[in-house]
């Protein structure tokens, strides 16, 4: 088999010890390939220490674009030249065969563009497999679910297919570049059916590590933003449900109890079987707190 060269960007600010991992985990893949890394710096001094000739060669960039993590990838996809492109968090860890087992996946459909895996959810030493239970992927799909585990660590992408004029680079007008990996996949799935391997071969840590895990009204912004750029998701009634019911939660945790109110009665509309709107009244009338009800789902691998 012609194995084809695979170039890892990892967008990293402030998290050395994790980028670290996350590295040696990306050159201890399996892979018969050609392997190349490309750390990228965000709003933080880099450390050209980690640059490396040796082995799998790593390439220190600082974010040439706009600031954030959508900039800060495209920053590295644009310093590639591999036939295909993946990304990897800086908290996040590859399990050794990803890359093998994913590009074989990849390979065994000619038309297909863009590849996910499955994830484990490792959160207060606790680790908790996520699965997508399909091996494709489809625009109908995301616009239901937002579906976790197709993690941006596990993202698998031909690099040619990020051509403007195809999928494109990642958006980097998300508001605090969130929801961006969500915007990427369904941009992808309009050309063609995500591949997904449906076994967790990454490992992904959550918890304070995250640089948006609070951000509420920044989740807020970027839902909106999602809603607007894709009609998908409000013509999906349970899927515009669902993205009501987290903007509902977002505002109750904010104080913010009239916009909680009103995105509770448009997710009551759509769906009123929609479980995020209990959440959200709860928090409007302080029988909960939405931090606690975040850490007893992290738990379980699961957020809101």
């Amino acid at each position: 088999m012609n194995w084809p060269s695979v170039g890892v960007v990892i967008p990293t600010r402030n998290r050395p010890e994790l980028v670290r991992r996350s590295i040696a985990a990306v050159r201890e893949q399996r892979y018969p390939g050609e392997v190349k890394i490309v750390v990228v710096y965000d709003q933080t001094e880099p450390d050209y220490l980690l640059a490396s000739t040796e082995g799998v060669p790593v390439l220190v960039l600082t974010n040439w674009r706009s600031p954030g993590l959508a900039g800060a990838r495209n920053t590295g996809l644009l310093a590639l030249d591999t036939e295909l492109v993946a990304f990897c968090d800086d908290d996040d860890r590859w399990l050794p065969d990803k890359l093998r087992r994913q590009v074989a996946a990849l390979l065994a459909e000619p038309e297909a563009e863009f590849a996910t895996c499955a994830i484990e959810v490792e959160y207060e030493g606790r680790a908790t497999p996520r699965l997508a239970h399909r091996s494709r992927v489809t625009v109908d799909d995301l616009a239901r679910s937002r579906m976790a585990m197709l993690h941006s660590s596990s993202f698998l992408i031909r690099r040619e297919a990020l051509a403007e004029d195809a999928i494109g680079l990642v958006a980097e007008d998300a508001p605090g570049s969130q929801n961006e990996d969500w915007d990427l996949l369904l941009r992808a799935a309009r050309r063609a059916p995500v591949v997904h391997l449906d076994e967790p071969l990454v490992q992904v840590l959550w918890g304070r590590t995250s640089h948006y895990a609070y951000e509420y009204a920044t989740k807020i912004s970027s839902l909106r933003w999602m809603m607007q750029r894709h009609p998908e998701i409000s013509g999906c009634r349970p899927g515009a449900a669902r993205v009501y019911g987290q903007l509902a939660c977002w505002s109750a945790a904010t104080g913010n109890r009239s916009q909680a109110w009103r995105y509770s009665k448009e997710a009551v509309r759509a769906n009123w079987k929609e479980p995020r709107t209990a959440i959200a009244l709860a928090a409007m009338t302080g029988a909960v707190k939405v931090e606690n009800v975040l850490s007893a789902l992290h738990k379980r691998g699961r957020g809101i």
